[in-house]
């Protein structure tokens, strides 16, 4: 049976230097308190459709729509479409076609020898380590194969880790993220009978909370839920995947309310700063009911469901409760905002080594802390995503020169295809399902101002797109083969 949507209007009672790549301050070594924790959650394949704070009506969410009561609700907030472009992202500051994963490649699955290389990429979990925190991740990483990088994790900055493996080519038990799941932890990997999956990582992270509540903390818990397989979480008996999706949904939101519960028996709500937002939009096999509107899922998409993610700040005490913002941000945007909040300034390079990397994000730390302040940025990207990459003998490369995109502004939206032209042009104040294409009908100064300021931007990237930066693991027995059409389809 549906729930009606509610819209919660909950009063929510919030009891609740160092040496950097590319910085010149130098850590004492001593615990620094006056940090905020932080807490990054990613729900893994979630639209806006799916949450009541922001419309749902299939859904009640109460612990996250408290999060949004008490903090601010970003109506403006770009992922990638497809989850490896959308994580690299995150961890970087850059866009895809300056890291390169602009297609999605499943490294435990298809291997390769392909990997995240944090000696050749900016890595927002090795930069927070050396910016002074204690570091843990749990959930879904799948851009490290830990068969082959045991120590993946901790090269990336974090000192635990409680990991779904991913599917690992040739375990047949990895593909288990929920019921039985195939966890990887310091210890090595193996199948936890009986357990579910998302159960484990809550545990974990609640353990590191406890644990380490007088240091400053950095977690990173990108979600399993709620992708496919359609499961049932503890205590649900659907038959129909809609209502194991909804039920999937139910348990996240209930996830959610546990980890914030173990800040308040800590005492630590108002010493940290929770992000909550998804990697890109739902399975398109789902269809939800959204603010009167039928809002089929829109993952690998570059539409507004496909990228257009929910994305909700709290921190009490020091963002002002029951915002809602139309301030621009992106995933790029999540790697200097985090440094930011630690005290580490990144403008727009950052250092790996010898290296000086471009990083596309800008922090919106001001936009958090100061309800006078509408957007630091003018523009929002999306690209990647609907295409997996292919392993040729150069390594793996993405499958276009120059992918495919959208840019838009707080109103307007443009596409521009492969070949660099544009192929869509949306007004999505008036045209929010982006039904009607103006690209040939652009009949005001203030629409075509809008239109050549947007395509002004496309002719500021590179012409073409960067492939992932990383030197190549041991070839390994379960990798994809070369094949002879990989070999040539960029030739």
């Amino acid at each position: 049976m549906k729930e009606r949507s509610i819209v919660f209007r909950i009063v929510v009672v919030l009891s609740t230097t160092l040496l950097m790549d590319g910085c010149t301050w130098e850590s004492s070594g001593l615990k620094d308190t006056t940090k905020p924790n932080i807490i990054l959650i990613l729900a893994d394949d979630l639209g806006k459709e799916w949450l009541s704070c922001y419309g749902a009506e299939d859904i009640i969410t109460p612990n996250i729509d408290a999060l949004s009561v008490g903090g601010i609700l970003f109506n403006h907030a770009y992922s990638m479409p497809q989850c490896t472009p959308s994580r690299v992202t995150l961890l970087t500051g850059q866009y895809p076609f300056r890291h390169g994963w602009v297609n999605h490649w499943d490294v435990p699955r298809w291997g390769g020898g392909v990997h995240f290389d944090e000696n050749l990429n900016p890595s927002l979990g090795r930069a927070m380590k050396q910016a002074g925190y204690v570091t843990a991740a749990a959930g879904k990483w799948q851009i490290d194969d830990f068969r082959v990088e045991e120590d993946a994790m901790k090269r990336n900055g974090f000192d635990n880790w409680c990991m779904w493996t991913g599917f690992e080519q040739g375990v047949e038990a990895s593909a288990n993220r929920y019921h039985d799941p195939y966890i990887f932890t310091p210890d090595g990997s193996r199948t936890r009978e009986g357990d579910f999956g998302p159960d484990l990582f809550r545990d974990f992270i609640v353990d590191f909370i406890h644990t380490h509540k007088d240091s400053s903390m950095f977690i990173y818990y990108p979600m399993v839920l709620t992708h496919t397989p359609f499961v049932n979480p503890p205590g649900d008996s659907a038959i129909e995947n809609l209502d194991k999706h909804r039920a999937m949904v139910r348990y996240a939101d209930r996830i959610t309310g546990d980890i914030v519960r173990a800040l308040d028996e800590c005492g630590l709500r108002e010493k940290t700063l929770i992000i909550w937002t998804a990697d890109n939009g739902t399975a398109r096999q789902i269809t939800g009911r959204y603010r009167g509107m039928e809002i089929q899922g829109g993952k690998s998409s570059t539409q507004e469901p496909g990228i257009c993610m929910p994305f909700i700040v709290n921190w009490p005490g020091r963002i002002q409760t029951g915002r809602k913002s139309d301030a621009l941000v992106d995933f790029s945007d999540l790697f200097p905002t985090c440094l930011d909040l630690a005290g580490v300034e990144v403008g727009d390079r950052w250092s790996v080594g010898k290296e000086h990397h471009v990083i596309d994000g800008r922090s919106f730390k001001d936009v958090l802390l100061n309800d006078t302040i509408g957007s630091v940025r003018s523009w929002i990207l999306g690209m990647g995503g609907g295409n997996n990459a292919r392993l040729t003998h150069a390594g793996v490369e993405n499958q276009f020169l120059f992918r495919d995109r959208v840019v838009r502004n707080e109103r307007y939206k443009l596409y521009i295809g492969a070949n660099r032209e544009p192929e869509g042009f949306y007004d999505l104040l008036k045209d929010p399902l982006e039904v009607r294409n103006l690209l040939d009908s652009l009949h005001s100064t203030e629409m075509e101002e809008n239109f050549k300021k947007l395509l002004q931007i496309i002719s500021t990237f590179p012409e073409r797109d960067n492939d992932p930066r990383y030197i190549p693991n041991p070839p390994q027995a379960w990798d994809v083969e070369i094949s002879a059409e990989s070999q040539v389809w960029k030739k």
